[in-house]
C-alpha cells in the first residue's frame, strides 16, 4: 500500500536546496555505516567539511553541470539522495543511495523512475548510465526493475577501489511521465 493509499502524502523528489542542508547531513550520518557496507565510506573528512562540500553542489546545480535530489517526506526527512552527475551531451551519470529503514519498499525503484522522468523532461537528457558493485545486489535490482540494462563491466576506479557492472538507459523511449512515485514496487527494492 503506498503513503498516498495510507492517508499521508508520499515522500517526494525536490531539488538539493540551502534549507535541506541540516536534514542531508543527518541523513548521512544516520546511514554512514550501512551506506559503507555497499558503496566506498565518505570518510571523516567529508563530515568535517559538510558545509564546503555541500556549498559546492549547489554550485555545480547552479551551473548545470550535475542536478541533485532528495527524496523527502512530508515533515522534511531525507530518504534518498538521487543524482544525475556529469550532464554532457544529453547524457548523465546517475548515482543514489537510499535510508536504510527505508529499503525494501520499493521506494529506491520509484524515486529512480521519476528522476528519469526528470532528467527527460526537465534537463533534456536521453542516455543514463549508472554502475554498481557486483555485491551490491539491491542496487541492481533497482536499475532493472527501472528499465536500465546491462551494458558491460564497471572497474574499481568507477566504483571507489571495487568491481561491478555498468547499466544504461535509452530515454528517448519508455513511460516518463511524473508521478512515478505513488506507486512504489509490490516487490519491494
Amino acid at each position: 500500500m503506498s503513503a498516498a493509499e495510507r492517508g499521508g502524502a508520499a515522500p517526494s523528489l525536490k531539488p538539493l536546496s540551502t534549507e535541506l542542508a541540516p536534514a542531508v547531513l543527518a541523513f548521512e550520518l544516520a546511514n554512514r555505516d550501512f551506506f559503507a557496507a555497499a558503496v566506498p565510506d565518505r570518510g571523516d573528512e567529508y563530515f568535517a567539511r559538510f558545509t564546503d562540500r555541500y556549498d559546492a553542489l549547489l554550485a555545480e546545480q547552479a551551473a548545470g553541470i550535475c542536478a541533485f535530489y532528495l527524496l523527502v517526506t512530508e515533515t522534511g526527512t531525507v530518504l534518498g539522495r538521487f543524482n544525475l552527475y556529469d550532464l554532457v551531451d544529453g547524457t548523465a551519470d546517475l548515482g543514489y543511495r537510499v535510508a536504510a529503514h527505508a529499503t525494501g519498499r520499493g521506494m529506491a525503484t520509484a524515486a529512480v523512475r521519476e528522476l528519469c522522468a526528470l532528467a527527460a523532461t526537465r534537463h533534456a537528457l536521453h542516455t543514463l548510465r549508472a554502475a554498481t558493485a557486483h555485491e551490491n545486489i539491491a542496487s541492481q535490482r533497482v536499475l532493472l526493475k527501472a528499465g536500465f540494462g546491462l551494458t558491460g563491466p564497471a572497474g574499481p576506479a568507477d566504483l571507489g577501489g571495487r568491481s561491478g557492472n555498468w547499466y544504461q538507459l535509452d530515454l528517448t523511449h519508455g513511460p516518463w511521465t511524473a508521478g512515478l512515485l505513488t506507486t512504489p514496487s509490490a516487490e519491494g527494492d
